[in-house]
């Protein structure tokens, strides 16, 4: 059973219709719409496309078989084929890796690292999609890179540094300084480099979903997370059966330490590092399209400076002792993590004042209410709408207005891409007409639950219903 909207201190909007099940069987195949009087100096060639009646066209969207965010392909190409047999491998690795573990920690040292291992887990995972809450990049890219990091990421990093330690050993015929070198020197080359590797196949296959600082830093944290939770199975593993060799009967003195520094300590010690690497692909990625140079650089540099904080915390427990850990901890970690994280909270205000920015532009031509583009740069007024929707149509509506401000979002990136040279003015074109039309099949429930939004959070200011503005009061018949 459908309720009114709540009320509020402004009048109601007018109830909107419900959401449509499913898309019109056609789309016109008329002009496309004109472009807005007031053109953007930023953008020659792609005005803000005017609404041409109740009925608007969508010429260059028409063909759904071209659209861009859903497209078609051929069946080796498929998405099915590949996501199954990225499985497959990513499986694959992950039986190896843990067989190895195992083998190292025994099984009831296994299952106690993994039970200790994935206590940060969820909180790490949660701390990084909260990043990526005004455009959520897709979950599958996500779950992706958590999986690289812990099974594909971990097994080239145990394989190549026991590799590189017996050579080393080999060569010098010093096991101990064979093992420091390792820890302080190969460790860091070759476990950033592993975990490089799924930003990198993210940006290259998957660079539509890939636009910002924000979206380098929270794959690259994904990744990093996964990977620690498997090293942390073989630290925390190998500490329980010192302390079952020592004859305690449970979890000793060893694994308690280990489970200090490790989880309790330092957590954000691995993401921090990779998030480095992250931040030089998130600027590529802002990189205009002819800078191909600049697209290359930053991730190198972004990678060698993970790699270079690596060997400094691995150097200070190794060469240091515990005074000379707990001082870098203390000196450089903690500030480092306190400033990369003012950095990932100030880029995402940063997307929502461009949302601000970019968006009146479409309501001055028609496609949205004046006040959508005040609730689509809030978290709060976004919550709002959709928890508005949910009560008045049940989850459809939630769905339907969630959706809505997603392709919102993705139109106002995309336009802002599209300003700086990311994205070429054909392709735009394409693009947003696809991403109106989107926008206009949700409209009719997503706009008023926005517009109700903006006016409940104070987005848009409204005066009280009982005071008289020289005289006047609109509240008064």
């Amino acid at each position: 059973m459908s309720h009114p909207l709540p009320s509020a201190s402004s009048p109601e909007p007018s109830p909107p219709s419900p959401p449509a099940s499913q898309p019109p069987a056609h789309l016109p195949s008329q002009a496309g719409p004109p472009a807005v009087e007031t053109r953007d100096a930023s953008l020659p060639h792609a005005d803000v496309p005017a609404r041409d009646g109740d009925e608007p066209s969508f010429a260059v969207a028409a063909d759904r078989s071209q659209w861009r965010y859903r497209p078609r392909r051929a069946f080796w190409r498929s998405r099915i084929v590949r996501a199954v047999t990225l499985i497959v491998l990513l499986a694959l690795c992950a039986l190896v890796i843990l067989a190895l573990v195992r083998e190292q920690t025994g099984t009831e040292g296994f299952l106690v690292g993994l039970g200790l291992a994935v206590l940060p887990v969820p909180l790490l995972m949660a701390a990084f999609r909260w990043l990526d809450r005004v455009e959520p990049g897709p979950w599958k890219n996500l779950l992706f890179a958590f999986a690289w990091g812990a099974f594909a990421a971990a097994l080239v990093a145990i394989l190549a540094n026991s590799f590189a330690v017996r050579w080393i050993a080999t060569a010098t015929a010093d096991p101990r300084s064979a093992d420091d070198l390792g820890a302080t020197v190969i460790a860091p080359v070759v476990e950033e480099s592993a975990k490089a590797a799924a930003i990198l196949l993210l940006f290259l296959f998957r660079r539509r979903d890939f636009r910002s600082l924000v979206d380098g830093v929270v794959i690259a944290g994904f990744t990093a997370t996964g990977f620690a939770f498997t090293e942390n199975i073989l630290y925390l593993g190998n500490a329980f059966g010192e302390d079952q060799d020592l004859g305690d009967g449970g979890i000793g003195a060893v694994t308690a330490g280990t489970f200090f520094v490790r989880v309790v300590m330092s957590p954000f010690a691995h993401p921090l590092f990779t998030v480095l690497t992250g931040i030089g692909f998130g600027l590529a990625a802002l990189a205009p399209r002819g800078k191909r140079l600049r697209r290359v650089l930053l991730p190198l540099a972004g990678l060698l400076l993970a790699m270079g904080v690596h060997a400094l915390w691995n150097g200070s427990a190794t060469f240091g002792g515990p005074l000379a850990f707990y001082a870098v901890y203390a000196v450089f970690m903690v500030p480092a993590f306190g400033l990369l994280t003012w950095l990932a909270v100030w880029s995402r205000q940063k997307e929502l004042r461009t949302i601000a920015g970019v968006l009146p532009a479409y309501a001055a031509a028609g496609w949205l209410s004046p006040e959508e583009p005040l609730a689509l740069s809030s978290m709060r007024a976004r919550r709002t709408a959709r928890a508005v929707a949910s009560r008045t149509y049940g989850r459809a509506g939630a769905r339907t207005v969630g959706e809505y401000e997603s392709f919102a979002t993705t139109l106002a990136f995309l336009r802002e891409r599209a300003r700086r040279g990311t994205v070429p003015v054909p392709d735009f074109a394409a693009r947003e007409q696809e991403l109106l039309h989107h926008l206009w099949e949700r409209r009719a429930t997503a706009s008023p639950a926005l517009s109700y939004a903006a006016r409940a959070t104070g987005r848009v200011w409204v005066p009280p219903q009982y005071l008289d503005y020289g005289g006047y009061n609109p509240y008064k018949g």
